[in-house]
């Protein structure tokens, strides 16, 4: 099993920035790849973001492209969500998940998840 602690969340005004942080343990050589999702009030989770270990890959929802980065170290097990120029439109939880990427998947072929950490936006 591979534990996802996620920290960072918070509230912003429209425009602002924050950055969501994320560290796995438990059996993280299982993990290839870790991302981020995102589930709004009265909708269902979304992909935002994914890093893959092999080759530093990223890749990104329309939606946040261009205004959210995602970084990670495998050697620490960590991967962060640097989010600019948010939007109201953004508020959600935020869920850190680990496991493969495979966009033709289920779940983006991600196995873990974090507990999530709320993000709100303000107008």
């Amino acid at each position: 099993q591979v534990q996802l602690a996620e920290s960072g969340g918070g509230l912003v005004q429209a425009g602002g920035s924050l950055r969501l942080s994320c560290a796995a343990s438990g059996r993280t050589f299982s993990m290839h790849a870790m991302g981020w999702f995102r589930q709004a009030p009265g909708k269902e989770r979304e992909f935002v973001a994914a890093i893959t270990w092999s080759g530093g890959s990223s890749y990104y929802a329309d939606s946040v492209k261009g205004r959210f980065t995602i970084s990670g170290d495998n050697a620490k097990n960590t991967v962060n969500l640097q989010m600019n120029s948010l939007k109201p439109e953004d508020t959600a939880v935020y869920y850190c998940a680990a496991g493969d990427y495979g966009p033709g998947y289920l779940n983006y072929g991600m196995e873990y998840w974090g507990k999530g950490t709320l993000v709100t936006v303000s107008s």
